[in-house]
């Protein structure tokens, strides 16, 4: 706690030149991260049923179980990253960062979840648009459950 008082102190002490400055570079390297994410992740990352990926952490079991916890740890700054950037004023792809960070995660609406961010014309068209500009193949993606009809 006492490190978050230093940085809060530390950044109100700074000129606003060099606040602008860090919110300019902040902005450019999480644009660039959710951009290079957005463009390596598999087409059919969003595919429900899709095999898992065998690398060679999965492997060992305290690997896995460390991997694991990184990755969702990972996950999870994306989300609040994503979070900040949703807001209004505050520049950068906010919901493409949420929905990459939870594609990070492990729980159990997950895929529920990601269906409605991708549900989102904006959100997808702008992953798709994203990964044409470097020759990927646009995102495959689950088509939502038919609503049933509730008299038959």
């Amino acid at each position: 706690m006492d490190f978050l008082r230093w940085l809060v102190h530390a950044y109100a002490s700074l000129s606003w030149t060099v606040k602008a400055a860090l919110v300019v570079v902040f902005a450019a390297i999480t644009t660039a991260v959710g951009l290079g994410m957005v463009v390596f992740i598999p087409a059919d990352h969003f595919v429900a049923g899709r095999p898992e990926p065998s690398s060679w952490w999965r492997k060992h079991a305290l690997l896995r179980g460390g991997g694991l916890a990184l990755k969702n740890l990972l996950g999870g700054i994306f989300v609040l990253l994503g979070g900040i950037m949703a807001l209004p004023l505050v520049p950068g792809p906010g919901l493409v960062f949420i929905l990459l960070g939870m594609s990070l995660m492990d729980f159990s609406a997950k895929r529920k979840i990601e269906r409605r961010l991708l549900g989102i014309p904006q959100v997808i068209r702008f992953l798709n648009e994203v990964r044409g500009r470097f020759g990927k193949a646009a995102l495959i993606v689950d088509e939502p459950d038919e609503p049933r009809d509730r008299r038959g």
